[in-house]
């Protein structure tokens, strides 16, 4: 079978990976990774070293949670508010239509999870039923029958405050939290590697900068399901890429859209995607009006930077505005990882990129942390801001 070729970038992380990598290949890894930040800010990542065994089996449990897990499963785990029950405002199940873009709702279910605030914390509907049961003050009362009760023991008490909470992990499938905290920590190490390329490639004076400022990633994981959206008139080319009028493509919110425009708002994004064609979409950096499609590459992630590494870089670097508007047959499955800074990380425009943009900053310091957290806040219907979904 022939696939269409690649309307972004393909970047060998190979090198990166490679206990006595070979310096021609870093050479060209850091060149070719360097265009690609520079001109599109997305791009394929070839060469990761996650096994397609893996990465299979993740889609493959997100599909089955979505499609045959019932509403009744669905909702024990639902994002709840912050100080609301077990909610922290973001961890969680979400109904299609709480996320919005914009002020508008998208068209997808999602699962959220975030580096626990304590190492192996998390739990399932049945640990709480079991072995965590709330009371009216939001302490918890433990029986003594077994692993539920010890999670709930070490794990702490709500009530939480905004992305302070505990990961929420389905019942069904059995093995989903196992296999994908398995999944977690090779992500990890595949964001480590792609950071310190990004560092060579902008020719830091400490290539391991970003290396530094992720030791602690505040990661976000999703995994999401979006059931088709009714077809809509736009113009394409025979590469699947996307012309519309000035009226834009979220205009009807009862038409609605996978997920609107948006650009992720923090340091790098992988992204583990089904075969469906023609969903995620990409702004072209020459013309706006035009979207390309950035369909799956076999054995590749797709990745894009956020807006904190424009931030580090001064804008040399721009995060770029995408969407998805899965407008095909069947359901389609993604399972995006954001790879990001410390929670507790500075993030302000490095001295090297200043230079080459001028010699000016283009933007002040933020922490990390805090920006997030301005982000989430509006990330759910009546929150009135905007989301990050691929």
């Amino acid at each position: 079978m022939t696939h269409p070729k690649p309307s972004l970038p393909l970047i060998d992380i190979s090198p990166f990976l490679a206990p006595s990598p070979n310096p021609t290949a870093l050479k060209q890894c850091t060149l070719a990774l360097s265009d690609a930040c520079l001109h599109h800010g997305f791009f394929y990542l070839t060469n990761h070293g996650i096994p397609s065994e893996l990465t299979d089996t993740v889609l493959s449990l997100a599909r089955t949670f979505f499609t045959e897990c019932t509403d009744a499963e669905k909702q024990s785990i639902k994002r709840e508010d912050a100080g609301k029950g077990f909610g922290d405002g973001a961890r969680g199940y979400q109904v299609i239509g709480d996320n919005v873009t914009q002020g508008k709702r998208d068209w997808h279910e999602a699962v959220d999870w975030y580096r626990p605030i304590a190492a192996g914390e998390g739990v399932t509907r049945r640990d709480l039923d079991n072995g965590y049961n709330q009371d009216g003050n939001g302490t918890g009362k433990q029986d003594r029958n077994g692993e539920a009760a010890r999670a709930a023991e070490s794990a702490r008490t709500p009530p939480y405050t905004l992305l302070r909470g505990v990961n929420l992990w389905p019942d069904n499938p059995a093995q989903f939290r196992a296999v994908y905290e398995g999944y977690i920590e090779k992500m990890l190490e595949l964001g480590t590697a792609v950071v310190r390329a990004m560092g060579f490639a902008l020719q830091l004076e400490d290539p391991e900068t970003f290396v530094k400022a992720t030791r602690e990633s505040f990661w976000v994981m999703r995994a999401i399901g979006y059931p088709p959206l009714p077809r809509r008139e736009v113009s394409g080319d025979s590469n699947g890429n996307h012309t519309e009028n000035s009226a834009g493509a979220n205009e009807n919110p009862e038409e609605g859209i996978s997920c609107g425009a948006h650009c992720d708002y923090g340091c790098l994004t992988l992204l583990l995607a089904d075969s469906h064609p023609n969903a995620l979409q990409v702004q072209s950096a020459t013309s706006p009006s035009t979207w390309l499609s950035a369909d799956p590459v076999p054995g590749a992630f797709v990745v894009n930077i956020g807006d904190m590494m424009e931030r580090w870089t001064n804008g040399l670097w721009k995060s770029t505005l995408h969407r998805v508007m899965h407008t095909g047959q069947g359901f389609r499955v993604s399972v995006p990882f954001f790879f990001e800074p410390d929670f507790g990380a500075r993030v302000r425009p490095l001295r090297e990129c200043v230079g080459r943009t001028g010699g000016g900053a283009r933007y002040g310091e933020v922490g990390y942390g805090e920006h997030l957290v301005g982000k989430v806040g509006g990330n759910f219907y009546g929150g009135g801001g905007g989301g990050e979904a691929d």
